[in-house]
């Protein structure tokens, strides 16, 4: 789909109140509004802990901030029972880990002219490596047995989560949120690139909506290019030059009517207040000029992209920033589609 650098933006807000938190989304996000994950409010509203909660023998400590699992003793058989009759109600998301969802869902109407609404579910490489096992403190994703649990929970819940938004709007994107592939190929994830091919389609499997992958450090292009995705995001305000180096792979999957979101208003602080607009729009510039250099032409690039925040906006911890950051984020897409003509 041609987004024509449109804003969108990723899971989460510093807000505690949910109604103020959607009050900011919705003054900014009208064409690609989404629903805010609010952890500040708490370690439930973490994006690890909510989509743990259905998991057979998950500990989700709020104290500690860590999830555990007994990997002896866990027992499975109502988890499995849900999913081999297709049970999405199972996977109901709980209204005390998704303050956002329901102020949203309950309360508030879509924008008028929204083109889809964004929901997000953690990636199975990222929340795989955070849950541990109980007694030996190896992450649950080398774990045969669990980490399939792991990815059919992410499957299920996903496909709750988009059968709810689709009462509020007919089209979809479900974005996982892989902060940990960029750890793929180092000695913190020995998780072969095709193993994390196969698992990001599988949590894709008999999913309608717009497939979306969100990578906010850098990691293997190409491998994810790979996947069932029609969005790739990535944080292009500190790694914008890294997808320059993979021009066939990018031209391919923009060809496949694939979609860029180049994460280029940063959540830092600091970094958000030494930028500008116009210093935003050069650096989107030269990061879509590394690949427009190697013969992709650049109208495409442009047609095809959305423009996003580098990450989540919960980590500016403020909730002026983080207004601040949706307005540099609004002006930067306005600035790109009067520039290159896309409205």
């Amino acid at each position: 789909m041609d987004w024509k650098c449109l804003p969108a933006c990723i899971g989460s807000l510093p807000h505690l109140d949910p109604r103020l938190a959607l009050d900011t989304v919705l003054r900014h996000l009208t064409r690609v509004p989404f629903w805010p994950q609010l952890p500040s409010i708490g370690f439930e509203e973490n994006m690890y802990a909510q989509y743990a909660t259905r998991l057979p023998g998950a500990n989700i400590d709020g104290e500690r901030k860590r999830i555990t699992v007994d990997l002896s003793g866990y027992d499975p058989e109502a988890f499995y029972t849900a999913v081999l009759n297709e049970d999405l109600d199972y996977f109901e998301h709980p209204r005390t880990s998704f303050h956002g969802l329901y102020e949203f869902m309950d309360n508030w109407e879509l924008p008028e002219g929204a083109l889809a609404l964004k929901g997000q579910v953690t990636g199975p490489v990222s929340l795989g490596l955070q849950i541990v096992d109980s007694a030996t403190g190896k992450s649950v994703v080398y774990d045969e047995a669990y980490s399939e649990i792991v990815r059919k929970n992410l499957n299920m819940m996903l496909r709750w989560q988009e059968r709810f938004l689709r009462q509020k709007c007919p089209e979809t994107i479900m974005f996982l949120d892989e902060p940990s592939l960029s750890l793929v190929g180092t000695p913190f994830a020995a998780i072969s690139k095709e193993s994390v091919v196969r698992w990001i389609n599988e949590v894709f499997e008999n999913v309608r909506s717009i497939k979306a992958v969100h990578c906010c450090g850098n990691t293997d292009w190409p491998m994810v290019l790979s996947t069932s995705i029609d969005i790739l995001s990535f944080d292009a305000y500190n790694y914008g030059h890294t997808i320059g180096l993979y021009p066939r792979e990018v031209q391919d999957f923009l060809d496949q009517k694939g979609t860029i979101a180049w994460g280029v208003v940063p959540n830092d602080p600091d970094a958000l207040a030494g930028e500008t607009v116009d210093s935003l729009v050069e650096r989107l510039e030269r990061a879509m000029g590394s690949l427009a250099s190697r013969g992709l032409p650049m109208n495409q690039l442009v047609r095809q992209a959305l423009i996003t925040p580098q990450c989540g906006l919960a980590s500016l911890q403020d909730e002026s920033l983080a207004d601040g950051a949706l307005h540099m984020l609004d002006k930067v897409s306005e600035a790109m589609r009067d520039q290159y003509r896309l409205g």
